[in-house]
C-alpha cells in the first residue's frame, strides 16, 4: 500500500531496543499535512492528492497560492503531491499525520542535502592529497595529473575535479521505523537523512 507524508528533520539521536542494543534513528516530525488538493482520473488522468505542510501566515503567500490553499482553509509553506492508493477516498480539508506509517515499516526518504558551495577535489571526492615533500608544493590539495599531453591534447569529461558540492535532492532507500509518537507526530527511523536540522524531507512507502 503506497502511504506519504511531509515531516521535518529535527536531528538524530540513539534509542535503545528491548534487547539493549543502541540503534541510532533520525528524528523527524511528521505531519500534520492537509490535503490540499485532489486529482482524479476522470478530471487529471491519474489519482492523486497534494499535501500541505507547516502553518505559514497569509500575508507572505501570493494571491494564487492563497486562492489555491482557500478550499481547503489551511495557508502551508510547503507543498508535495503523492500518489496514493486511498487517494481517491480522500477529500479536500482532510489531514494526515504520523500515524499514516506503523512500526516496522519500511521507507523511502526524500531530502535536499547541506550544500557545501564550490569546493576542492579532496572534499568533494574523498581523494588523497599530494606528498609533502620532493618539491610538490605548493599544490597539496590539488587534483593532480589529468592525463596525456599531446594525445589526446585535453581532459577527458567526467574527471574527478572541484566544484559544486551539495544541495541536491537525495534518496534514502528501505529505512526502518523505529518508533511513532502519535501525540506529537513523531516519526523516528533508522539510521541518517539527507539535509540538515530542520530541513524539508518526503516520506513514502518504500519501492523495494
Amino acid at each position: 500500500m503506497k502511504k506519504g507524508i511531509i515531516g521535518k528533520k529535527l536531528g538524530m539521536t540513539q534509542i535503545f531496543d528491548e534487547i539493549g542494543n543502541v540503534i541510532p534513528v533520525t528524528v523527524i516530525e511528521a505531519g500534520p499535512c492537509v490535503v490540499v488538493q485532489k486529482k482524479t482520473s476522470e478530471t487529471d488522468g491519474y489519482d492523486a492528492v497534494q499535501l500541505g505542510f507547516e502553518n505559514i501566515e497569509e500575508r507572505k503567500l501570493t494571491k494564487p497560492i492563497k486562492g489555491h490553499q482557500a478550499k481547503a482553509n489551511a495557508m502551508k509553506r510547503h507543498l508535495k503531491e503523492f500518489k496514493l492508493d486511498d487517494a481517491a477516498s480522500m477529500n479536500v480539508g482532510d489531514e494526515l499525520k504520523a500515524d499514516t506509517f506503523a512500526q516496522g515499516e519500511c521507507v523511502d526518504i526524500t531530502g535536499i542535502t547541506k550544500g557545501r558551495g564550490y569546493s576542492g577535489a579532496i572534499k568533494r571526492w574523498n581523494l588523497h592529497r599530494l606528498r609533502m615533500t620532493h618539491g610538490t608544493g605548493p599544490v597539496h590539495r590539488q587534483v593532480g595529473s589529468m592525463g596525456a599531453c599531446s594525445s589526446p591534447s585535453r581532459v577527458y569529461k567526467g574527471k574527478k575535479m572541484a566544484g559544486q558540492y551539495g544541495h541536491e535532492q537525495v534518496t534514502m532507500l528501505n529505512l526502518d521505523v523505529v518508533k511513532i509518537d502519535v501525540e506529537k507526530n513523531i516519526i523516528a527511523v533508522k539510521g541518517a537523512v539527507p539535509g540538515p536540522r530542520g530541513g524539508i524531507v518526503f516520506i513514502r512507502s518504500t519501492v523495494k
